[in-house]
């Protein structure tokens, strides 16, 4: 008897430290908040960030940043929200703090956020870029039509679960450059890595859902992740790509090969890359390129 006692809190032991390191909070450096954020710049980082692909249902005729096109994935269907200011339907009702908080911890008024929302890349953003795309998004005009509900089975409907998910993958920090690079290349790296979030898509994810970094641009099959091609040095060679033609493909969506890019990709550069400075899309392209 005494050794089944034993057993059983030697388990309960191990099963409260595992709920404790699982349901712990992931939360990266403290931001200022106090930043007063400049609308027009904001503007630009909604189109940087890919805000309106994703949050933007055009072909169902929703308005600006009124809700996206469901995301299809293995855990169910994620329907991006109404990010206007609307302070019912959208996010016109959230803090500085509260925005904070979901970009740059995956954490909403809601509870934990699904990764199918990019906080992954965008916690590497500076905190007067958080103030600014603050301010642009509580400049936008409320629509107070709510996007359609997420389709998301148990047991992954279960947001607590997505605490543990956190602590095994997520690692909240802010963009460091790296030494010895040009500016473009660091602000290359940063824009694929951080707010353009190529690296979500272009990155092949475990069963989790989690992205493998340790493959990062090599490609997505799939599955969880969607699918899309590589984007390392090689293949972009292999396709006939070099820096400027890759920057020019980012403004008009055409290839080496004269075909034209359409289905997500297209939409990206409709939506975003098209309308990124001259500057950004030759930083990208200097260091997808880069030796």
């Amino acid at each position: 008897m005494r050794r089944w006692l034993v057993v059983l809190g030697v388990l309960v032991v191990v099963g409260l430290s595992a709920a404790v390191y699982f349901l712990k909070p992931v939360t990266g450096p403290a931001r200022d908040l106090t930043l007063v954020g400049d609308v027009e710049r904001g503007n630009y980082l909604i189109r940087l960030g890919g805000c309106v692909a994703c949050h933007t249902d055009a072909k169902a005729g929703r308005a600006f940043l009124s809700g996206g096109a469901g995301l299809e994935t293995p855990f169910g269907t994620f329907v991006p929200p109404n990010i206007t200011s609307d302070p019912q339907a959208g996010i016109g009702g959230w803090t500085i703090a509260q925005f904070s908080d979901a970009m740059s911890n995956g954490m909403g008024p809601q509870g934990h956020l699904y990764p199918a929302f990019p906080y992954e890349n965008y916690t590497l953003m500076s905190d007067q870029e958080i103030a600014d795309l603050y301010a642009a998004l509580m400049a936008t005009a409320p629509v107070s039509e709510p996007a359609a509900a997420s389709q998301i089975p148990f047991p992954f409907n279960v947001r607590l679960a997505m605490a543990g998910w956190k602590n095994l993958f997520f690692a909240p920090a802010r963009f460091v450059p790296e030494e010895g690079k040009s500016e473009a290349y660091n602000r290359g790296k940063y824009l694929a890595y951080g707010p353009a979030h190529c690296v979500a898509c272009h990155t092949p994810r475990n069963a989790l859902g989690a992205l493998e970094w340790d493959k990062a641009f090599t490609g997505s099959p799939g599955g969880t992740g969607g699918k899309a091609p590589p984007i390392t040095r090689d293949a972009l060679i292999v396709d006939g790509y070099d820096q400027p033609t890759l920057a020019q493909t980012l403004l008009d969506g055409f290839t080496p090969g004269f075909d034209v890019l359409g289905g997500p990709m297209g939409e990206v550069i409709a939506d975003s890359t098209s309308q990124w400075t001259e500057a950004d899309r030759a930083a990208i392209a200097e260091f997808l390129l880069a030796e």
